[in-house]
């Protein structure tokens, strides 16, 4: 088979699009999947991609396509992840291709991560062949969505596909304008010093870690040794392969195919995504573009329920490491709530993923502290520091600025609700710096906004007053100086660590009264008066007091002179006092989960 015999491409869509759908239609009709083995959403290995109805990882398949000139072609699909957390995935993901399927919902039209995935293939400089699916729905739009795709898109609509990936309707057709629109690969050619891109990696518990590559140019067998030239790892090929959609074995990989390669390394820390893979020997001087590590954005620390369950988390989160390099974690401890781990994540979304795998998969009652991003601080003497634990904050009067990151978000909601939507962005310190109409129910908002002010509750926030119509993308935009402070939780005049978090100046109070109720409406009452106190640093900028159980000192008296009663009174006041001063504070396991899991 000759280089103009492959066609690499990827499937791009906004969820729920009908994205991996359309992938099942095209291992049908390709016969890469036997109509025994095939099911709903094949590519989506997780439980947790077939519920979400997303894909977490990305899936590569080969197949062979007889065309109707008569001639077959070698078809390399690479099923990416979606959201805005995958982003380097999708964009070396895109590296490996030649041409991407922009997948639209007729009834829905353009979506946010819709706009964010194209823009990202465009980047590429990929080939977008767009396709309407779901037109056999009651409100399907062919018109106006094929409006909206050549207005914010930008992409002629000259001749659409119209498919309804769930019946096969028109899939024929994408097969065919796959052979016709996308260029096939471009190389220096088979004979040519070895460059390979990394896409992805696996890890397999006897065969160590597999590497997903495509090759640009020259070829690669088993026994040949490689190196990868970002992070200078060598090793031995031992085995050589594409997806059929299962790991199959082949004798080489040529250029502009898409496969596989086992070799002697054991630490998926060492494969780099985007980086190049070229022979030990006589290889190539130049790396692929865009290589670069990928950092977590997003951190928050896990702790088990029971201390006896400790081992347990740090063997689960273990074996997540292994299959996603981009996970980080370090042990911590609290005094709260005892050993745990911090943890690193790319964003929002692969945080929930991970912990709801150490749930499932492993079994394991774990709680999260609240999530909190990597902020840049600036000391006097001119040193620079990362900060991603508000516990590691140095004393303010050694700082000369505190940096929080900041984020490029569109946001596509209905015309009635766009006044909700700058409510919510403004009160969330961000700013609206234009709008975009779509069509003539619809409008994007183009807004500046910190990342830490949407970690919590802002995306049900955008569902619940659009009536779930909203939706949002965004993109990292650098760093904004800010007034950042660390905010204390104080039980009895003793800080809890657990519940330390930071926040602006401006939202401290706000969130230290609720953090404090919620507290003082979840601990249970003690023998004293307990005084429940958000603090920046020896201020106290909220209190709510825990009620104490009070005897009934008086039960016992029948008349008799008022001093007598007040004798009593007098006495119990002291003894609680006394209690005070000495007493210890019993947090339960419920209060941390109400606070740290949604109470605030």
């Amino acid at each position: 088979m000759t280089i103009d015999d492959i066609r690499n491409f990827c499937i791009i869509a906004h969820v729920d699009h009908g994205k991996t759908t359309l992938s099942d239609r095209i291992l049908e009709l390709t016969h890469a999947v036997s109509a025994r083995e095939l099911k709903e959403q094949t590519l989506d290995a997780m439980d947790l991609e077939r519920e979400r109805g997303i894909t977490i990882k990305s899936h590569p398949v080969s197949m062979h396509y007889k065309a109707k000139d008569g001639k077959t072609y070698l078809f390399n699909l690479l099923d990416t992840p979606g959201h805005v957390d995958f982003a380097y995935e999708v964009s070396r993901s895109m590296g490996a291709c030649e041409g991407a399927l922009l997948v639209v919902d007729a009834a829905q039209g353009v979506e946010a991560q819709t706009v964010a995935n194209t823009y990202f293939a465009q980047d590429a400089r990929l080939e977008i062949v767009p396709v309407l699916n779901k037109v056999d729905l009651p409100g399907a739009n062919v018109e106006e969505t094929s409006r909206e795709i050549e207005d914010v898109l930008a992409i002629p609509m000259d001749e659409p596909l119209l498919v309804s990936a769930k019946t096969g309707m028109g899939c024929e057709a994408v097969l065919e304008a796959i052979v016709a629109r996308i260029p096939p690969p471009q190389t220096a050619g088979r004979d040519a010093p070895l460059r390979a891109l990394v896409f992805d990696s696996v890890f397999d518990e006897f065969r160590g870690v597999i590497v997903y590559v495509r090759i640009v140019d020259g070829s690669l067998k088993a026994g040949q040794g490689v190196s990868f030239m970002g992070s200078r790892v060598q090793t031995t090929v031992h085995e050589v392969g594409i997806f059929s959609p299962d790991k199959k074995a082949v004798e080489s990989l040529e250029a502009g195919q898409v496969g596989y390669i086992v070799g002697t390394v054991k630490d998926p820390s060492e494969i780099k995504i985007g980086d190049t893979v070229t022979t030990a020997r006589l290889g190539a001087e130049d790396p692929l573009p865009g290589f670069r590590d990928v950092k977590p954005a997003v951190f928050c620390g896990i702790y088990p329920m029971s201390t006896d369950e400790f081992p347990k988390v740090a063997q689960g989160l273990e074996k997540l490491h292994l299959n996603d390099a981009a996970f980080t974690f370090h042990h911590e401890s609290s005094l709260a709530l005892g050993f745990g781990f911090r943890c690193g994540f790319l964003g929002l979304l692969h945080m929930e993923i991970v912990q709801e795998r150490l749930r499932r998969e492993f079994n394991l009652d774990i709680i999260s502290t609240s999530p909190g991003v990597v902020y840049k601080l600036r000391f006097r003497n001119g040193e620079e520091k990362d900060l991603d634990n508000p516990l590691q904050m140095p004393d303010p009067s050694a700082l000369e600025s505190i940096s929080e990151p900041v984020l490029k978000a569109r946001i596509i909601t209905p015309r009635e609700t766009i006044g909700d939507i700058m409510r919510i962005v403004m009160d969330r310190r961000g700013m609206v710096e234009g709008t975009e109409t779509m069509d003539t129910r619809r409008v994007m908002l183009h807004c500046m906004l910190p990342l830490n002010e949407i970690l919590i509750d802002f995306h049900d926030l955008l569902k619940s007053v659009s009536h779930g119509y909203a939706s949002m993308d965004y993109e990292p935009a650098g760093y904004q100086t800010s007034d950042i402070v660390r905010m204390d939780i104080l039980l009895n005049g003793e800080t809890v660590d657990a519940f330390a978090t930071m926040v602006h100046r401006d939202k401290a109070r706000a969130r230290g009264q609720q953090m404090c109720k919620s507290l003082a409406e979840t601990i249970p009452p003690h023998q004293f008066k307990i005084p429940v106190q958000a603090a920046i640093g020896r201020e106290i900028i909220a209190r709510e007091d825990i009620r104490p159980f009070r005897k009934d000192v008086l039960a016992k008296l029948y008349g008799g002179d008022v001093t007598r009663k007040m004798k009593v009174l007098e006495k119990q006041k002291r003894g609680k006092a006394r209690m005070k001063e000495f007493g210890h504070v019993n947090v339960p396991q419920s209060a941390f989960i109400a606070v740290l899991k949604g109470g605030i």
